[in-house]
């Protein structure tokens, strides 16, 4: 095993129960390490990148948040141990049919309506992949699914050999982690293995907006821009072949990237055989994640919005198009290595002033110079906060959709979210004390 967060761990424990004896390497110190549920022989810390290799490997599993560069990869390359994924490994072990999904936004809203949504047709499934838990964990249950449903990084498909989704999805594509492939075409081409192992006996739900050829599997197209394909929106409701399915109005969600979300829920359910009727209740009840355009709250007329998991430029495009009216918007933070240069035009149409934070603030101010109106806050969201308040007036949105990762100022997306969360809940509280104590000053 080369690393050892949750899906590593979970690839120790079912190759263990399989019996392979196994080792793991791991950079981080071991009091640094989750919790194992299982006795391996470990090398972890700066020695886990020197440690003899005397050992005869016949298999190594990466990790998906270790870059395969890094010299711990390396050295197990130069020695021609053959490496495979988490996600490769279950595959390989699991014959249960999957619905997979990728794309660089809308996957774990996607994966969470289509858990639901099987659910609710009376078929037994879990999340796993990049979230619930790692396929790996789910094979050491008892408790076996008719369907297992994967949201799938690119990072889990680098390293699969013969990986088949029943059903895979492909919910959209917009350059991102660049800070690990060295340019766009590389991340496009690591998503695209999710199609590689497929045959005409499968089906792929893609978005029509985009060029996917060489697709063996049955296609089934979705966009809410275009008009031709399968799933469409017209009128305000989700169509299939202009047929209506569900009104827009019916959905605890906004925005046209959510109305595709749901396009390809309704996808996988045509894939799969199921009628429409069985899964529309569970779309309807379905409520988007914290940090997915979520109300917060509103005071003196002014909303606030917390996006923290939009996470590259389509993100904060899909939040500022889904919200009504002027917005203050709050954006940056890990320099991911991409140009937030093509949001110039949509920020500047849709944000009335914008907040800068972290480490790419000053490369985004500097894009942006001349089209939009910046300031700057450092490495302090707690004065980015302070600084849109001061900024807002009644009708405006708050929005934080930093555009790029978290990791230069919190431990994650989620951190980012409830940080903003508890400094815009204070602002709403001082906002709306001050606003009781003038309604009942003496006159």
């Amino acid at each position: 095993m080369l690393g050892l967060g949750r899906s590593g761990w979970a690839a120790a424990r079912l190759l263990q129960a399989c019996g392979a004896e196994v080792v793991a390497f791991d950079d981080k110190t071991p009091e640094s390490l989750p919790e194992a549920g299982v006795k391996i022989k470990l090398h972890t810390g700066a020695p886990a990148v020197t440690a003899d290799l005397a050992e005869t490997f016949a298999l190594g599993v990466l990790s998906p948040g270790i870059d395969p560069v890094v010299p711990l990869v390396q050295r197990f390359r130069r020695a021609g141990v053959r490496l495979i994924s988490e996600l490769e490994l279950a595959s390989s072990l699991d014959p249960t049919p999957t619905v997979a999904i990728t794309g660089t936004n809308g996957k774990t809203t996607t994966t969470e309506l289509t858990t639901a949504a099987l659910a609710a047709a009376g078929i037994q499934t879990a999340a796993a992949g990049n979230i619930g838990v790692p396929w790996s964990e789910l094979l050491l249950r008892e408790t076996a699914c008719d369907v297992v449903t994967l949201e799938v990084s690119s990072f889990q498909l680098e390293r699969i050999e013969s990986f088949r989704p029943r059903v895979a999805v492909w919910t959209n594509f917009t350059p991102d982690h660049l800070d690990r492939y060295p340019d766009v075409e590389s991340y496009l081409a690591a998503k695209r293995r999710i199609f590689e192992f497929q045959t005409a006996d499968d089906h792929a739900v893609i978005n029509a907006r985009e060029e996917l050829p060489g697709i063996r599997a049955r296609r089934t197209t979705f966009s809410a821009y275009l008009p031709d394909a399968d799933f469409s929106l017209r009128d305000g409701r989700i169509c299939f072949r202009r047929d209506p399915v569900i009104g827009l109005q019916e959905l605890r969600l906004i925005g046209r990237h959510n109305a595709e979300n749901v396009m390809c829920v309704l996808g996988i359910a045509r894939a799969l055989g199921i009628a429409f009727e069985s899964v529309l209740p569970a779309i309807r009840a379905y409520r988007p994640q914290a940090h997915r355009c979520e109300l917060l709250g509103e005071a003196r007329g002014i909303r606030w919005v917390n996006d923290s998991k939009a996470t590259n430029l389509d993100a904060v495009a899909q939040a500022l198009k889904a919200i009504e009216g002027p917005v203050i918007l709050i954006a940056g933070g890990k320099d991911k290595g991409f140009s937030f240069a093509p949001l110039a035009d949509l920020v500047a149409e849709r944000a009335r002033h914008v907040i800068l934070i972290g480490e790419s603030a000053p490369r985004i101010a500097e894009e942006w110079r001349g089209r939009v109106s910046c300031e700057l806050a450092g490495f302090s969201l707690r004065q980015g906060v302070e600084m849109a308040g001061a900024k807002a007036v009644a009708g405006d949105t708050i929005l934080l959709a930093p555009g790029t990762s978290s990791f230069d100022m919190f431990k994650n997306y989620a951190d980012r979210g409830d940080q903003f969360r508890s400094l815009a809940q204070a602002f709403l509280k001082d906002e709306s004390s001050a606003t009781n104590s003038t309604h009942f000053a003496p006159s």
